[in-house]
């Protein structure tokens, strides 16, 4: 599945696993989120509810790109720096191409989306 994260004016395409968490993740679309950021590294929003993390590893190390669900605090987590291997954190899915969206200052307006539905 592809999701469209638009933030702010800028349109991000991301690809989403197949797993549980990515799923619940994709079920929950159409989102209207308020992206804060984290430690300069990732920008991060709460989630109406938690995902399942059936399957899924015990954490990750992230990659620039890669979307995720933080399940210790329930968050959805974009991460455009790299970061080490973090206990609780379950990929959902990777930004295809250009990041830098994610890196302006504040607050950021986001709508995230399906562009492909599940078959």
């Amino acid at each position: 599945m592809r999701i469209r994260i638009t933030v702010e004016d800028t349109e991000l395409v991301a690809r989403l696993e197949d797993t549980p968490a990515a799923r619940d993740f994709a079920a929950m679309l159409p989102l209207e989120l308020t992206l804060e950021d984290f430690h300069a590294t990732e920008k991060i929003a709460d989630l109406p509810s938690r995902l399942s993390t059936e399957d899924a590893p015990k954490g990750v190390d992230p990659d620039v790109g890669d979307v995720t669900y933080y399940a210790p605090w329930g968050n959805l987590a974009l991460f455009y720096r790299d970061f080490g291997y973090a206990n609780g954190l379950v990929r959902l899915g990777r930004i295809e191409g250009d990041v830098s969206a994610l890196e302006a200052r504040g607050a950021l307006r986001t709508r995230i989306e399906l562009i492909d539905p599940p078959q």
